[in-house]
């Protein structure tokens, strides 16, 4: 398993997204599903980790960056479009995505990180929930929404 860097236009990558898209269309209202499309991926304050699993792109994680450094509350991530291929779950590849992506975070100097899911999404909850997220309020553009759950993880800045 290799985890790294992808490009917006990787391959494998829309198929991936796609299955996420159906999915997310599946359990919530358009109103409610708040995902990055595959052209965001370009931007500067965007970082796409693929997963690899032989040569196989096994699933994906992102990040979003807000970096204001004269406003704290404004300086932090946001983790985007975590998902894992059906035939590659159970193997624990969202942890060790999660895990990358805290440590690019850190390697970037972002110490806060940030996500919303959907409540229909147990085994995302208890992930994050494992990782030691907490639940806040809406952040950044997002209004509150009953099918939603805001958290945020405070990531340990290195000694």
């Amino acid at each position: 398993m290799i985890i790294k860097p992808i490009q917006y236009d990787h391959a494998e990558l829309a198929n991936i997204l796609e299955k996420s898209d159906q999915l997310m269309a599946d359990l919530y209202p358009a109103e409610s599903n708040h995902m990055e499309p595959i052209e965001a991926f370009q931007k500067n304050n965007m970082m796409l980790l693929g997963c690899f699993i032989d040569s196989t792109l096994a699933g994906t994680g992102a990040v979003k960056m807000f970096n204001n450094e004269s406003n704290a509350d404004n300086h932090y991530a946001e983790i985007k479009r975590v998902y894992v291929l059906e035939e590659f779950r159970g193997l624990g590849l969202s942890k060790k995505i999660m895990f990358a992506l805290h440590d690019y975070l850190l390697s970037q100097n972002i110490f806060t990180s940030k996500l919303e899911t959907g409540i229909k999404q147990p085994e995302a909850i208890g992930l994050y929930r494992a990782l030691g997220y907490k639940n806040v309020g809406p952040f950044g553009d997002y209004n509150e929404d009953p099918l939603s759950l805001f958290m945020q993880l405070d990531l340990k800045k290195p000694q």
